[in-house]
């Protein structure tokens, strides 16, 4: 990102420096650099992407709620979504039970976690206090659930982790270093 362009990568075509207010041969228009993301529309539909983000596509509409994602340089699958309305960074974890995230972030989104379930619980860096709540809403991309359960830690986590209990609700397909998440119920 520069001041006031960005380098954007579509459909796996050659790097291209856009201006903000520019509309793309592919119709992505940049409407903004804003720190470390960009916002970006397509089909009158705003997204705002963060530096070395991949978002292979989205399909929204009357159709059935679906989001596709592409790997990092990691394999990890990392994206921008919300947790009650609040704009927030997920990664994909299976090995997580729930939508997981550390209490600063929940302090953030404004998740009263104190109001939650006590509990400790096993993590990759041991035994952490931690506090069970319902989250309203979880939206990444085109696919929105409701009442999804969330775990809040004591440690603070760089980044929330997109556990079971939203990914189990959905259809997913990873074909390589593309996924797919497609809403089920």
């Amino acid at each position: 990102m520069f001041s006031g362009k960005a380098l954007l990568v579509i459909d796996g075509g050659a790097p291209t420096i856009v201006h903000v207010g520019q509309t793309t041969a592919e119709g992505v228009r940049l409407v903004s650099v804003e720190g470390d993301a960009v916002v970006v529309e397509l089909d009158g539909k705003r997204r705002s992407i963060r530096m070395g983000q991949h978002v292979v596509s989205q399909k929204g509409g009357d159709g059935p709620q679906e989001t596709k994602l592409a790997a990092d340089a990691r394999g990890h699958f990392q994206t921008v979504g919300a947790i009650n309305g609040r704009s927030t960074r997920f990664v994909i974890d299976t090995g997580a039970t729930m939508v997981s995230m550390g209490t600063s972030e929940a302090a953030r989104i404004g998740i009263d976690w104190r109001k939650g379930q006590p509990s400790v619980v096993q993590t990759a860096n041991g035994v952490v206090r931690a506090w069970r709540v319902t989250l309203d809403s979880v939206r990444v991309g085109d696919v929105t659930i409701n009442g999804v359960d969330g775990l809040v830690q004591e440690s603070d986590l760089p980044i929330v982790l997109l556990g079971m209990s939203f990914l189990s609700r959905t259809e997913m397909r990873n074909e390589g270093t593309t996924m797919t998440l497609k809403k089920r119920f």
